[in-house]
């Protein structure tokens, strides 16, 4: 390949000055291709080799790392290739190369701002333990040591940053880190101006003086760029001086610190210290006491003013007075969304930032533009400062962590925040890229193709050997700022901040004609029924009437996306009637768009969750946080059960709170659903472990119970069988069950069977028995144990030995089948263990005789002959219709009781673990077992999408139109594609009822 080609593969851009480079006599002995590999490396190789040339010139030691594998010379090709100007820096100091002399890490850890503190002052000669350090040297001596000493901070950050394996994961900590250094540096600065101004006046008045410099923007967040100005507010102490002398000599400090840092010297400056945002501005004094800080804000200040407040922290100076002015600003900040006129004052400010960027610069903006940083900032700050007031976790200062208290408080819904996330990571990104390679204080992106391509490259992690074109850059940012911009104009000047910041509004009140109007375009096929609720939920002057007023134009629309909208407002209605004026429900509605929507959506989707909310309306509360819907774990519904039986001895007490802990959790995990939160087998574990929960504490209620007339004789063992036992269970499934007792030590088997007869007794009515006054809205679950030995013939429990003895002799292959699903969930511990010991050898015999099989295959066909409903459509019944429920599980089964004896990866009480084991083993193809898995899902999700629906149970895939869409929205087709979900059902359990046929009865 020939050196031009070669150059063009590396990424140069000047191949002329790139050979003469390479022809330098400071690279002799380097071998071509170990220079190459290091020069790929960089972001702009043009950069790095002309660099590493002029380094090596000045310190020749440099050709030994340059020469190295890349393993060593990582940091110093991608620091140089990415800026110029910390190249520059190291050529005017080569002392400091030795900051290439680390290894680079893909997971770098942040430098301690304690750290830092402790570097930059000693490079002035501070003593960094001093209450208030004074600099051992001044002048233009001290300024070059502490500039020299930051940008050697700023080497080894670029390092870190350049070799994070993921750069936007990265960034936060690179911002967080440019702020420690610059709160380092103004203490140095500080430690410098106090030894001056002891020149100027006696050391005791100066060491008298306290000063804290209030970090503001985003040197206050924690998250600078690379180059910016630091904006600070001084406050001043005085001592005991008089308040004059304290702000002259507090005056001098502060301009000490801005002379150190920026003044013209041979080490240049480091950026403006601007003090623009502290009380009236420019007109106002360098620096304020505390008590005029607080005069001031608490008569004057403008509405931004408490904006900018927002991210106030101490960088440097006094800790403690610092300390107290932030606790003493820091409630102001959050009661200020309350003032008059905020949140158009701070929108208006917005529109005046983007009105003010110049013509030339508008398209090329990554701050101040259309969908740039500024779109972001601004609206997770207004949002802060709205919703902060109530709402604690709000408050953060940098922006990724707003992003994400503003998510998990339902704020910004979760999709808006992952966007907004990420499109502020990758704009700060690109910034901090674009200030690297010069040091300079810009916002544009470059115009210069070789510019753009070396930023494409530099925004890339390490591990990427891509080298993109400028083209893929230039789309990348420009669909960034259009999703930037989307939300910005959604959440941004969403008419409900206005209610949110002054609680309060202008009535927004439907007329009559215009709310029918509108509710029929919607699609409210009772508009007069649906107006007569709207009426109810705005009537009056009372705060939860205005708010309703101005809620409702949105609300009606998203109830109108549902099925059934007129349902939905019914519910909702009364729900608001139910938690009437309750701060936390006004306040979701209020400030949750996404929990307001997702509220909406489910009561006109729902029937189940809409009744369920009207009886427990305080659930709504869950929709704000998706972490609210997790399903409790089997253990916590326990222990919350166990800890409400012990203060309510009283059986039926005990079980309404047992009853209503379970219809409780069945809405949890109906919502949790409805939002896209849960895989449909995680439905199915999440309902069993409800129900699990209930039916021990039926059996710990039923023991109670009977030993009140004597002490317990025998100890008894809950089977689930079944879907519940294999935990796939409905909304609408019953509880298929075994019961097994064995007799305490001490005690007879008759008299052991007979108290085991009154317990099982007992779970099911304690479970299925009305209460006074009714549990409204319970889904109650029923016990069945007609699976049982001898069926619904045979004694309701029996002893483990009595068990034994049954299956010894009496046993049928369609029980050992039925065992399959069965698990233990309540009761002795030793007893379950005991009983899997006996059943095991039962369902999982070392083979299945060929008279077992023929007798499989005849009890389906009976079953699909004999217990389909009359009428019904083989086609459309979900459980024992053509590729249903009972055609996926019998086909499983039967390879179970064929196979499982010999592999134990099929020893599961599930369907799909199974399915897929089979595969693995080849007793089924891969294809099929795929097909299988997807048609049982379906049904089951169908299935369930009936009772969230209707709030009834149903095995068949609906007729009506109606109810064919809302199960299709359910199963997650968009609104409109019913059709196509019936198609896709009857074509998915066609092909898994050929599959059955083939596999099953072998045809």
């Amino acid at each position: 390949m020939s050196l031009a080609r070669r150059l063009i593969a590396a990424g140069f851009s000047d191949l002329e000055k790139g050979e003469r480079f390479l022809a330098a006599p400071e690279l002799d002995g380097i071998e071509q291709d170990v220079l190459f590999a290091g020069l790929q490396l960089a972001a702009s190789p043009d950069a790095a080799l002309q660099s590493l040339v002029r380094l090596i010139e000045k310190h020749p030691d440099l050709r030994k790392l340059a020469a190295a594998d890349t393993d060593r010379s990582e940091p110093l090709y991608r620091v140089l290739g990415a800026s110029e100007a910390l190249g520059e820096f190291l050529i005017r100091h080569p002392e400091h190369l030795d900051a290439f002399d680390v290894t680079a890490s893909p997971e770098p850890l942040p430098t301690d701002a304690a750290e830092l503190r402790l570097h930059l002052l000693k490079s002035v000669h501070a003593d960094p333990t001093a209450a208030r350090p004074v600099a051992g040297i001044t002048g233009t001596e001290a300024y070059e040591a502490l500039r020299t000493a930051y940008r050697r901070g700023v080497v080894d950050l670029a390092v870190k940053d350049l070799c994070a394996a993921d750069p936007l994961d990265f960034m936060p900590a690179v911002g967080a880190e440019l702020a420690d250094l610059a709160g380092a540096a103004i203490e140095a600065a500080l430690a410098v101006s106090r030894a001056e101004a002891g020149e100027q006046f006696s050391p005791e008045e100066v060491a008298d003086v306290g000063l804290a410099v209030i970090g503001m923007g985003k040197c206050g967040a924690r998250e600078l760029n690379y180059i910016s100005d630091v904006d600070v507010i001084y406050v001043v102490e005085n001592g005991q001086l008089e308040d004059a002398r304290a702000s002259s000599i507090g005056t001098a400090l502060a301009s000490g610190i801005s002379r150190a840092i920026s003044s013209p010297a041979r080490e240049p400056g480091l950026w403006e210290v601007d003090a623009n945002l502290r009380p009236e501005g420019k007109s106002g004094p360098l620096v304020r006491t505390l008590d005029s800080h607080r005069s001031y804000y608490a008569r004057w200040a403008e509405s931004w003013e408490f904006q900018a407040l927002l991210k106030a922290r101490t960088i440097a100076g006094d800790a403690d007075l610092g300390g107290r002015y932030e606790d003493a600003v820091w409630p102001l900040v959050w009661s200020s969304a309350g003032r008059d006129g905020f949140v158009e004052s701070v929108q208006a400010m917005r529109r005046r930032v983007t009105e003010h960027i110049p013509a030339a610069e508008e398209q090329r903006q990554i701050k101040l533009g259309r969908g740039g940083l500024r779109d972001v900032e601004f609206t997770v700050q207004l949002l802060q400062l709205v919703h902060g007031k109530s709402d604690e976790s709000l408050r953060h200062r940098d922006t990724t962590s707003a992003i994400a208290a503003l998510s998990a408080g339902g704020y910004i819904g979760r999709a808006d925040a992952a966007a907004f996330d990420h499109a502020y990571r990758y704009l700060r990104l690109l910034e901090h890229r674009i200030q690297l390679f010069q040091l300079r204080r810009t916002h544009l992106m470059p115009v210069k193709e070789s510019l753009q391509r070396a930023l494409a490259k530099a925004v890339l992690g390490p591990f990427s050997t891509d080298r993109p074109h400028p083209d893929a850059l230039m789309a990348t940012w420009q669909k960034t700022k259009r999703s930037v911009r989307e939300l910005h104009d959604r959440i941004f000047y969403r008419p409900l901040l206005n209610t949110a910041a002054k609680l309060s509004s202008e009535d927004a009140r439907l007329t009559p004609e215009a709310a029918q109007g509108r509710l029929a375009a919607l699609g409210y096929r009772d508009p007069q029924g649906a107006l007569r609720h709207i009426e109810a939920l705005t009537a009056g002057v009372s705060r939860r009437a205005a708010l309703q007023r101005q809620l409702l134009p949105i609300l009606l629309g998203w109830l109108a996306e549902g099925v059934d909208p007129d349902a939905g407002l019914l519910a909702f209605r009364r729900i608001s009637e139910a938690l009437g004026t309750t701060h936390w429900y006004l306040g979701m509605l209020r400030d949750s768009a996404a929990a307001a929507e997702r509220l909406c959506h489910m009561l006109s989707n729902s029937r189940l969750i809409a009744d369920l909310l009207e009886v427990s309306p305080e659930s709504v509360a869950w929709l704000g946080s998706d972490k609210e819907l997790t399903p409790l774990s089997f253990e916590a519904q326990w222990h919350e059960i166990a800890s409400k039986m012990s203060r309510h001895a009283e059986p039926e007490n005990a079980m309404r709170l047992i009853r209503l802990i379970r219809r409780r959790e069945i809405l949890r995990v109906a919502i949790a659903d409805s939002a896209g939160l849960l895989a449909q087998d995680q439905v199915g574990v999440a309902l069993a472990e409800t129900d699990r929960a209930a039916i021990l504490g039926a059996l710990r209620v039923a023991e109670n119970i009977v030993s009140a007339a004597g002490p317990l004789k025998t100890s008894v063992l809950v089977v689930a069988m079944g879907r519940q036992g294999g935990r796939e269970i409905g909304y609408g499934s019953d509880a298929d069950v075994l019961y097994v007792h064995r007799a305490l030590p001490g005690y007879a088997d008759d008299e052991a069977q007979q108290q085991a007869a009154k317990i099982v007794n007992h779970i099911s009515s304690l479970l299925t028995q009305p209460l006074k006054p009714a549990i409204m809205a319970e889904r109650v679950l029923t016990v069945d144990a007609d699976l049982r030995p001898e069926g619904k013939n045979g004694a309701m429990v029996r002893s483990l030995e009595s068990y034994a003895e049954y299956y010894r002799r009496w046993s049928l292959v369609w029980e050992a089948q039925a065992l399959l699903r069965a698990r233990p969930i309540a009761g002795d511990d030793r007893l379950a263990d005991d009983f899997l010991r006996l059943i095991n050898p039962i369902r999982y015999p070392e083979s299945l005789s060929e008279t077992d099989v023929r007798e499989i295959r005849r009890i389906k066909a009976r079953v699909e002959a004999e217990r389909l409903p009359r009428g019904a459509d083989p086609a459309r019944h979900l459980k024992l219709g053509r590729g249903g429920l009972s055609d996926v599980e019998w086909l499983v089964q039967l390879l179970q009781l064929q196979h499982a004896g010999r592999h134990p990866e099929l020893r599961t009480t599930s369907t799909l673990e199974p399915l897929q084991a089979a595969a693995g083993l080849g007793l089924l193809e891969a294809a099929d077992a795929e097909l299988l898995a997807e048609a049982w899902r379906l049904a089951s999700r169908i299935r369930s999408a009936n009772v969230i629906w209707t709030g009834r149970a149903s095995d068949v895939l609906p007729s009506s139109r109606r109810d064919l869409e809302a199960v299709a929205r359910w199963c997650g087709y968009e609104e409109g594609m019913a059709t196509a979900f019936e198609e896709n059902y009857l074509r998915v359990s066609r092909r898994a009822r050929a599959v059955f046929e083939k596999v099953f009865y072998g045809h």
